[in-house]
């Protein structure tokens, strides 16, 4: 582990908090949303998991190797209205 940085907990409403300097943050690479975990005693915080990054990069793939065509164009209709009636 690195060089510890002391710090106090400070209440903040019903809750409490402390104060990341600036360079930890940048050291590390975090900012706007984290998640907080205990881990063996410790309080381990890391950047918040996003469910939908690098996704743009996977489209971005797949249409280069021509693999995101829509895979039920053919899919029949429900009722004759959504064949007689629909209209976009």
């Amino acid at each position: 582990m690195g060089t510890g940085v002391k710090t106090r907990i400070v209440r903040i409403g019903n809750s409490h908090g402390i104060r990341i300097p600036k360079p930890l943050l940048e050291q590390v690479g975090l900012s706007g949303e984290v998640e907080l975990e205990v881990q063996d005693n410790h309080l381990v915080v890391r950047a918040a998991h996003r469910p939908r990054q690098g996704w743009a990069d996977q489209f971005q793939a797949m249409a280069e190797q021509d693999d995101d065509r829509l895979l039920d164009a053919d899919a029949p209709s429900l009722t004759q209205w959504d064949e007689d009636e629909w209209e976009w």
